[in-house]
């Protein structure tokens, strides 16, 4: 057996890591992901000629924000370290939606969200907050961003709680939630909304170690979050999951990613047979490219600078233009002969 044929047998037989980790050792996994593409990266930038810049005066018309300006590419092109820290953008994400008004629709309410420390989850929790309910996060390791992150659900007047922990381990999604319902007494909504994201220009770049990661946070975490809170669910309760325009139409550096998000959908879709004879309403939203700290912890600077610039709209979402969609199919009030649909909000007309 020559040498290469054995190294290759010992690679193919290296088994996924194991499933409880600690944070840190999700963290330090996600940052080896993200260093081992970046340096795929730039072996294939070295052997291409470097893009033109777009002509700034070319640039197509943006679609207006939600009653006031938005940014427009191009955007900063700092790359963040994983798994991404609002905190530390140069371009702060819009969240507060100072534009809406509440209404009472989710008043002695209990809403869970994951990844709700910053971009879509932080957004979510401050309206959530602003339409009456109490707000647990659950977040890895960013301590910075959950803490402003409850802050402004306190803000709200209303109640703030933040979990650090690893939705890929069954355990601690248990866990969470029982600390949940030992403080606020309910859970009435659940947001799944925790992801990882990393490109890859070629199918050769995903190795198991990231198929692992990728799955693990965007489809088990999913699966774990929903078993934990079921039993506690009640009549006229909801989830809500985020998926992506990637899982309606794919993204060809996203494989992995795009794989786990049309998972999300199907899950919804199927879970929402499940649970209609419990009264309890599931659905997703699919987002278009969102300024929040998981493209800035993944893409180069050159593909930050023009994020958001290919859709129809001309430019990406602000978490604030997103989180209204949550709150509506949160809301039984608004949504309750709604259930099993995925809700495409992604800056692009037919999107589906």
């Amino acid at each position: 057996m020559s040498p290469s044929t054995s190294k290759s047998k010992k690679s193919a037989s290296k088994k996924p890591a194991a499933e409880k980790r600690s944070v840190e050792e999700v963290v330090a996994a996600q940052q080896r992901i993200q260093q081992a593409q970046s340096q795929n990266d730039a072996r294939a930038k070295a052997s291409k000629k470097a893009k033109s810049s777009k002509d700034d005066k070319t640039r197509k018309k943006t679609a207006p924000g939600p009653g006031h300006e938005v940014p427009t590419p191009p955007m900063p092109g700092k790359k963040l370290a994983k798994p991404g820290h609002e905190k530390a953008l140069d371009l702060q994400p819009l969240y507060l939606a100072e534009n809406y008004r509440g209404s009472g629709k989710l008043e002695g309410k209990t809403a869970v969200i994951t990844g709700g420390d910053s971009g879509i989850g932080r957004a979510v929790a401050v309206l959530f907050a602003r339409e009456g309910a109490n707000v647990a996060i659950l977040y890895l390791n960013e301590h910075d961003d959950a803490k402003e992150t409850c802050r402004l659900i306190e803000e709200e007047g209303q109640q703030s709680l933040a979990i650090s922990g690893n939705v890929q381990d069954p355990q601690f999604c248990e866990q969470a939630v029982k600390q949940v319902l030992k403080q606020f007494g309910a859970l009435n909504v659940l947001v799944n909304n925790a992801a990882f994201q990393q490109h890859a220009a070629d199918i050769e770049d995903l190795n198991t170690e990231r198929l692992d990661e990728t799955f693990r946070t965007n489809i088990f975490g999913y699966f774990h979050m929903v078993k934990a809170a079921i039993p506690y669910l009640q009549r006229g309760d909801a989830i809500v999951n985020t998926g992506s325009v990637t899982g309606l139409s794919g993204s060809k550096e996203l494989l992995d990613y795009s794989a786990t998000k049309g998972a999300i959908h199907a899950f919804t879709k199927a879970l929402a047979q499940n649970l209609m004879e419990r009264g309890i309403r599931v659905n997703a939203v699919a987002p278009g490219p969102v300024w929040t700290p998981l493209n800035p912890a993944d893409k180069n600077a050159e593909d930050l600078r023009e994020f958001g610039a290919d859709t129809q709209m001309g430019r990406p979402a602000q978490p604030e233009e997103l989180a209204p969609a949550y709150v509506f199919l949160a809301s039984q009030v608004c949504s309750s002969y709604i259930s099993g649909i995925v809700l495409p909000v992604t800056g692009s007309v037919g999107a589906s």
